[in-house]
């Protein structure tokens, strides 16, 4: 097991959750990753390393929908990869028969197979972690999914739309799935700007009839706000697009009623005329 401290309230009870998941679960290991930076706005350290028994191997395999991922514990993002997104995997994989598929902020190819899974035309992926573009390599192979219909393109997303669009490129599918920009509300004016950047490039770039899938897991910025930034994005693009879904971390991240902030992951599903 994976574990993430974030909190002084939850530091103060490590030592017991590490136990408590060992005896519930029958874990072969405990294994922490509080190596992040908001630990420092309450005053933490950084924590990496084993905590119980033994050590996690270079590569754990987990599956989520019939879908078979490695999973990189020690050096991956967060906790290795990003489990509240599986239910929102599973709608992608359901709007992707024959679409050409644009995956940005691609990873390790969660959205990747999940497109391909449910027979996309082709998918163009794309992140600036070459590591991980290689672990996705991986997930296709483990998934004894074509490698024909994949392009991987290491580069910074924003760079990347740019130069799509310039070159006239058009897609039927794109999943936007960024890292935080807003970790606080102070910091949301500055994100709102990369969201609504990246959001009218995508819809730039979509078919007529194209679906978008756009998320925000930043905590600084609201649901509402994320959904005025796109609206935005949707009017400077010009484009006639209509919500058809709004999407939320899984049932396994409950928010409580006394931290509204716990609504951390906020998605759309929009459709263009």
């Amino acid at each position: 097991m994976v574990v993430q401290y974030l909190s002084c309230g939850v530091e103060f009870w490590r030592e017991t959750i590490a136990d408590l998941l060992l005896d519930i679960t029958g874990a072969e290991g405990v294994y922490e990753r509080s190596d992040v930076a908001v630990r420092e706005l309450e005053g933490l350290p950084p924590r990496k390393g084993s905590m119980r028994r033994s050590e996690p191997p270079d590569l754990i395999h987990v599956v989520e929908h019939g879908l078979k991922y490695w999973v990189d514990v020690r050096k991956g993002f967060k906790t290795g990869f990003y489990i509240d997104q599986r239910e929102n995997r599973f709608i992608v994989k359901g709007l992707s028969q024959d679409k050409d598929v644009l995956d940005c902020f691609s990873y390790t190819g969660g959205f990747t197979v999940a497109a391909l899974a449910g027979n996309a035309r082709s998918v163009l992926a794309i992140d600036r972690s070459s590591e991980s573009l290689a672990l996705l390599e991986k997930n296709l192979v483990l998934n004894e999914l074509s490698r024909r219909k994949v392009t991987l393109r290491e580069g910074d997303v924003f760079q990347v739309l740019r130069e799509l669009r310039d070159r006239a490129k058009s897609f039927d599918l794109i999943v936007l799935d960024p890292p935080k920009f807003a970790a606080t509300s102070a910091q949301a004016n500055r994100a709102a700007r990369g969201y609504k950047d990246i959001n009218l490039l995508a819809l730039k770039l979509l078919r007529p009839g194209g679906v978008l899938v756009t998320f925000s897991c930043s905590g600084g910025i609201s649901a509402e706000l994320f959904k005025k930034i796109v609206t935005g994005a949707a009017l400077d693009a010009r484009v006639n697009a209509q919500i058809i879904k709004y999407l939320w971390q899984g049932p396994d991240h409950p928010v409580a009623l006394n931290f509204p902030e716990g609504a951390y992951l906020k998605g759309l599903v929009i459709q263009v005329g």
